[in-house]
């Protein structure tokens, strides 16, 4: 297992490529009451399922949420933000070579090191 940090959320990998999967990771999410990450896209699927607390998944024009005990998948390319409402915990699966991208940005930020 592997813990990353960033200002948002604290990942913990399970699973990934450099952890002997061949294409898949998963990983933990945590994210306390207001913390919420920058708008992005993934360029693959990934299904994430909430295992405590609540949060609110902007995606596209929509507006989402995701309770303890229900999934979500995002499907690849939709622009995206997670906000977490309340303390908030989701288990999250996907591709392992995924590659994020910034709106705005020219540069492609890579493989998210908990992802890869």
């Amino acid at each position: 297992m592997r813990v990353t940090e960033t200002p948002n959320a604290v990942m913990t990998t399970y699973a990934s490529p450099t952890q002997g999967s061949q294409e898949l990771s998963v990983w933990r999410v945590e994210m306390k009451a207001t913390a919420q990450g920058p708008v992005h896209v993934v360029d693959s699927e990934q299904v994430w399922t909430g295992l405590s607390g609540h949060a609110r998944i902007s995606l596209g024009t929509e507006e989402l949420e995701l309770k303890a005990g229900e999934a979500l998948v995002l499907p690849a390319g939709v622009e995206r933000q997670v906000t977490a409402t309340e303390d908030f915990t989701a288990v999250v699966s996907g591709y392992g070579h995924a590659k994020v991208s910034v709106p705005g940005e020219d540069t492609d930020r890579g493989t998210p090191p908990w992802i890869s």
